[in-house]
Parts: structure tokens; sequence; C-alpha cells
């Protein structure tokens, strides 16, 4: 049986998983009676619940006499670490591009990196029954899109066709309508190439996917590049710098049919697989038979952009809704997501009960802490911080820069230029998009991005979207000011009483309602002046023998804004934190103690 290797790449809701459904039935991988959940590779739940792919998934399917193993990758630029890794694994990629939206930041940050490793991609034009599809227009700004990134003559000479993955069909005519997949499956037995491998040579890969399973252990999976292993055979695992890492035996083999992992006696060169029975080795490490000595030359990662601090929850209501709460536990959580996600990086701070988690972006990281709140950690997160660099050359200061694709109505380009301009966000172009509706590009710091996505969305009353990418470091772009609202603060502990809820709605928006515990320096509400305003939320009504008249009898308070985990850590000040549990998310002062509060904002001033 012939072999071929690829992965599907896009932007996110570009369709890529859906697709891969389709290609699972029309191969045969499914019965046409399975039952099967839609999106089925996203097995994840957040991936479930948000509709995006998160983790990198391998799987297979067989198309005459043909095994084409799938690498579904994410689309979204944080998860640009699990991208890297996968495309070093195929010798194709399919290239997914939405008919209306056209090439978006994600499709150009994994289209370059394909490019860059010399893959051709085989382009599929999709959703094409959209009613603001525009297929030939988008093959135009593909080809653009690939001279941009200095594509050489056979990546521009790319093959093409145009799909709708949902209804599971693509044709090389856009007016066709209907039909089924047998297109893309030729198109890909005849343009992607079968693996270039050794067989003769001794066994090696490189570990690319860390996965543990509760009766194998450690899981590594990635592409063997040259010889055959068979069950029980003695590896050996390599660091890039040639250090033996451990030296081992395959206690199981395991190769991707469909949507499972099934046990094989021996694996060869080309093929995708995993390998259980290495207790230490990890991802990027070379496994390989002992007699080689040379490590696999593994792809470089991208340098994390942004950083949180992790600490342990140490408010007055820590242990009341999870049970891991203690830092030691916290630490082998957090590191052990580092072995597996290579764009992670865990580092201690000063403080043993604190440590400071850099990644690619707010999403990323708040996928990482939304998995541990749902593990059962209490966690207290700080706001997130950019990671400055300097120039090797002139030792200049330089941040981190985005490039900021924006899709906005007419009437609101002019509020989001004015606000993207206060965050230091330089216009690099701008035109029209479909039927009254712009599309801008900026270049801005990533600091003068955190918490503002929120506020774009209340500009332009939903209907804007905005997508960014890491694009590069650039000198420092100066001061960009914060928030400029006060926090309401709790000064008391106990639960909140609707009568002095009530008579706080007027100094500004709250967090809380009625009967819900809080503890002195809990931000409650957000102030309608800038400065920090502290209040009683307990106070209840002073009851007398007089019955009074009116409106006093029913109190309605008005329905407090609930933040979700990413707009909570967006929004926060720098002397602000928010509180993560199982079942709460709290937004509180760094310090709890008031009088401390006046003395560090006294030395802050003075300093």
């Amino acid at each position: 049986m012939t072999l071929r290797n690829i992965a599907i790449i896009a932007h996110v809701d570009h369709g890529k998983t859906t697709m891969v459904d389709a290609m699972f039935r029309q191969s045969g991988t499914f019965r046409d009676n399975q039952l099967v959940a839609e999106r089925a590779m996203d097995s994840n739940d957040l991936e479930k619940e948000r509709g995006i792919t998160i983790l990198s998934k391998c799987t297979s399917i067989e198309w005459q006499d043909t095994r084409i193993n799938i690498v579904d990758t994410p689309g979204h630029a944080d998860f640009g670490g699990e991208v890297e890794r996968i495309l070093k694994m195929v010798d194709g990629v399919v290239l997914l591009v939405d008919a209306a939206e056209g090439p978006m930041p994600q499709t150009k940050f994994v289209t370059g990196k394909a490019l860059a490793l010399g893959l051709c991609p085989i382009v599929v034009i999709n959703k094409i029954d959209r009613g603001d599809a525009r297929p030939d227009e988008v093959l135009n700004e593909v080809f653009d899109l690939f001279t941009a990134l200095e594509a050489n003559d056979d990546q521009l000479d790319f093959p093409y066709l145009y799909a709708v993955g949902r209804d599971g069909w693509a044709s090389d005519d856009p007016a066709a309508g209907g039909g089924d997949l047998t297109p893309l499956f030729e198109l890909l037995l005849r343009h992607v190439p079968a693996p270039t491998v050794d067989f003769d040579a001794p066994f090696s890969m490189i570990a690319t996917l860390l996965d543990a399973d509760p009766y194998l252990g450690r899981v590594l999976t990635g592409r063997v590049e040259s010889g055959r292993l068979s069950q029980n055979g003695a590896i050996r695992a390599m660091r890039d710098d040639g250090s033996v890492v451990e030296l081992a035996r395959a206690t199981k083999l395991l190769a991707f049919r469909g949507l499972d992992r099934v046990s094989v006696d021996s694996v060869e060169a080309g093929d995708i697989i995993a390998i259980a029975g290495l207790q230490t080795a990890t991802v990027a490490d070379t496994i390989a038979d002992p007699s080689v000595t040379v490590p696999l030359v593994a792809p470089p990662i991208d340098p994390p952009t942004l950083s949180m601090r992790f600490s342990i929850n140490d408010s007055p209501l820590a242990g009341r809704d999870g049970k891991k709460v203690q830092s030691r536990v916290i630490r082998d959580r957090l590191m052990s997501e580092s072995e597996g996600n290579v764009a992670i990086k865990i580092s201690e701070t000063g403080d043993k009960d604190a440590f400071e988690v850099a990644g690619r972006g707010e999403l990323q990281l708040g996928v990482l802490i939304e998995t541990m709140r749902r593990e059962g950690f209490e966690l207290t997160i700080g706001r997130p911080k950019v990671l400055y660099r300097s120039d090797p050359k002139t030792g200049q200061r330089q941040e981190p820069i985005e490039e900021v694709f924006i899709d906005v109505d007419d009437e609101f380009t002019g509020t989001v230029v004015e606000k993207m301009a206060g965050r230091k966000g330089e216009m690099t172009d701008m035109r029209p998009f479909g039927i009254g509706r712009t599309r801008i590009t900026f270049l801005a710091p990533s600091r003068g991005l955190i918490g503002y996505h929120g506020e774009f969305l209340t500009d332009t009353r939903g209907t804007g979207l905005m997508n960014r990418i890491y694009h590069s470091y650039a000198p420092y772009k100066g001061p960009i000011s914060g928030r400029n609202r006060g926090a309401i603060v709790s000064a008391q502990d106990g639960a909140s009483v609707a009568f002095a809820l009530w008579h706080l709605e007027d100094r500004g928006i709250l967090f809380i309602g009625g009967g819900e515990q809080v503890y002195a320096g809990m931000v409650i509400g957000e102030n309608a002046k800038p400065s920090d305003l502290e209040v009683n939320p307990l106070k209840a009504k002073q009851l007398t023998n007089i019955r009074a008249s009116g409106k006093d009898d029913a109190i309605r308070l008005t329905t407090p804004r609930r933040m979700t985990l990413e707009e909570a850590i967006a929004y926060i000040g720098d002397d602000e934190v928010v509180e993560v549990t199982p079942n709460h998310i709290r937004l509180r002062k760094a310090t709890l103690d008031p009088h401390q509060r006046k003395r560090e904002r006294r030395a802050s001033m003075t300093g």
C-alpha cells in the first residue's frame, strides 16, 4: 500500500475539521449509518465549546490502495507552535481558504511556514455556497499572497479546487453545485509525493507531539524518517546537542487508523506513528536505533511574546471550590504542560508560590488556565505582560508587534482608526471589502491590544471582525494609556446585600449580584470615575416600625456584567489579579489590605 502524508492548514473557522469529517465518510472510514459527532477531530471539550481546533491530531484514511495520513492543525496564531512542528511530518499541504473572507492572518502564517519548508500546497476555495462568496477574487488574493511570501515557480503553479466541505463536494468548476470529494482525493494522490525515506538506514524519528495515556504512559508521535522498528526494539532518545536522554524499549507501537490508534508489530520509514515506553523523552527529541549518534534537526519555534504570573489562590475564599491549591501541585502541572507544548515556557519567580508562564498570546494562555480550572485547580492570575528584548546590535529596547486585520462596517472605520492610533497602531492598508465594509490592516504593539477586543466589539456593535498575528520585534513605541476607569472595591467580607448594591448602581457598572460571597479587596464593579472607590456591599436597610411606601418595597437590580476568563484577564489593571476557581472567576486587588495599597500607591508616585 502506498503512502501520503498531508496537513490541512487554514485560518480559524475556514472549515478544516468539517472537511476532514467529509473525507472520513467518503473514504469509508465511517459507515454510512455510523453515529459520529460533528467535527469529530475536535475531541477536546474546549474545542467543541469554542468551535476551534486547539491541539493537532493525526488520523488516516484509505483511498484506492493508498493510505493518506492527515494532520488537522490549529487555525489560531496562538497555537502556531503546533503548526510549525506538524509541517515537518508531512510531504504536502491542503490550504483551505474561505470563498468570502479570503486569505486571513493565520492563512499567511501557516502558508509562509509551509512554503519555507519547500512544500507545494493544494489550494481549496471552501464555502463557495456563501451568498457573499467571491471565488475568483479570492484565488487571485491567494496567488498574491504566495508571491508576497516569495514562493518559487513550482509553488506558484499550485493546483486548486472549489468546495463546500459541509456538503462534502469539491470540483474544478465553481458552478458545479454538488458531487463528492473524488476530485480532491485524486488530486492528493497526483500532486503530493510519496515520502522520500531510506528504508535501509537505522530507525530514526523526531518526537513531534506528546500526550499521556492512562495505560501506556508517555506516548510520542512523529514521522519515521528512516529504517524500521519492531515492538520491543531497543531505542535511544537524544537532545538536539547529541546528549542521550535515555535508553529504552518500544513497549508499544501505534499507527493511526481513522480516529483510532491501533497497535502494530512494526513500523517503517515514511509512516506517522506513536511510540510508548519512554519515560523522559519529550517533544523535539530524536528517537532512534542505539547505533545512531547524530540527532535529527528539529524545526525552530518562534519565541513567546506574552507572559502571565500564575500563583496560588491566597484570597479569603481559597480552597472552597478546588482541591488542587498547593504551589507544588501547580508547579508539577505547569511543568508537564511545558513538556508537550514547546511554545510555552515556565520559569520560577522570587516568590516560591508563583510562576511566570510565557506563551504566544492571550488565547493560548487562557486555554491553559481554563483547562486547569476544569481539572480542579485554584489560581491567581496576574495581568498579561509583553516580553521585551534588546536589539543585539544597538542595545535598543524592542517590543513584539502584531499585524492586525480588521473587517468593519464603513460607519465604524473612523472610531476603529482613532482607537488603534491611541494604542500606537500604524495603519498599513485600507480597502473596500464587500458591500458597505472595509478591511483595515495595522501594525500595533502587543501590549496596546491587550483588553481591546471587548472594546472593539462594543464600538462596532458586534459586527466587527478582528484577527491578529505576531509580526516582528520593533523599537519600543512609548507609553500607552490604560483603563481610564477605576474599580469599585469591597471593604467588607460576607454576602452582598441587594439593598447596598441598589444604591451603588449610580456609581458605575456592577460585576456581582445580591447574595454573593465577597471579601475586602475584591473588585465588585467598575467606577464611572478614574479613581478607585471603596464601598460596603453588605449594608442592609435599617428596619423601623414605620412602613415605607412606594418603590422601597421591591428592589430590582440591573443584571450584573459577568466576564469570561479571557475578558477578566484582559480587563484587570497592573495592581489587580484574577482569582480563578472551578466555579468562579473573581477580580480582586493584588494587595487586599487597603492601608497597604495606599502605601504602595504613594511609593509608586514618589518613585
